[in-house]
């Protein structure tokens, strides 16, 4: 597995976020909750 992540390394590049994403994400994965009911899966976005 290593070999695969060195190899696709250089082609890589970073990307900085601003504050204002990284709220939005942090606020976005709070409101939602996943409801599991047998082999069902129910996602709820709470406003």
């Amino acid at each position: 597995m290593e070999k695969i992540y060195s190899e696709h390394q250089k082609e890589c590049t970073l990307v900085r976020s601003g504050a204002d994403t990284v709220r939005f994400l942090l606020n976005f994965s709070r409101s939602l909750h996943v409801i599991e009911y047998k082999d069902l899966k129910f996602e709820n976005i709470l406003n």
